[in-house]
């Protein structure tokens, strides 16, 4: 009994394709922990570590997870509902410091400073 294959089922891909990405996941952990290594801090140390972070991972998904090879409708149904979720937790950040500014500005708070008294005569 003949089965019919579409392109792409059964096919190999070349062990270089792997090498390299690997080679290149490599790379990028070295720059991640590089970040530390030159002592970056602040937003910029997590900025990079979260750019390095999700570069890795999307690889791994993109390559070794074979998405690359699979049909657009299966990759949005994985891929857009994270895309989604980041979109609202942008959102929340945004909506979040807005609101606490705003706390701030109308509350007239100089500086969010708890001072704990302590009086033994009590």
């Amino acid at each position: 009994m003949e089965h019919a294959q579409s392109d792409g089922e059964d096919s190999q891909h070349p062990l270089s394709l792997y090498f390299w990405i690997w080679g290149l996941l490599f790379v990028l952990s070295a720059f991640s922990y590089s970040v530390d290594y030159i002592q970056v801090q602040g937003e910029l140390r997590w900025t990079l570590i979260l750019i390095f972070m999700a570069l890795k991972a999307g690889f791994i998904v993109w390559f070794f997870m074979h998405m690359k090879w699979e049909r657009i409708v299966l990759k949005t149904a994985i891929l857009l509902p994270p895309l989604v979720l980041l979109v609202f937790i942008g959102l929340m950040s945004v909506e979040g410091d807005y609101t606490y500014n705003n706390r701030m500005k109308y509350y007239d708070i100089e500086e969010a400073v708890v001072v704990s008294h302590h009086n033994p005569s009590h």
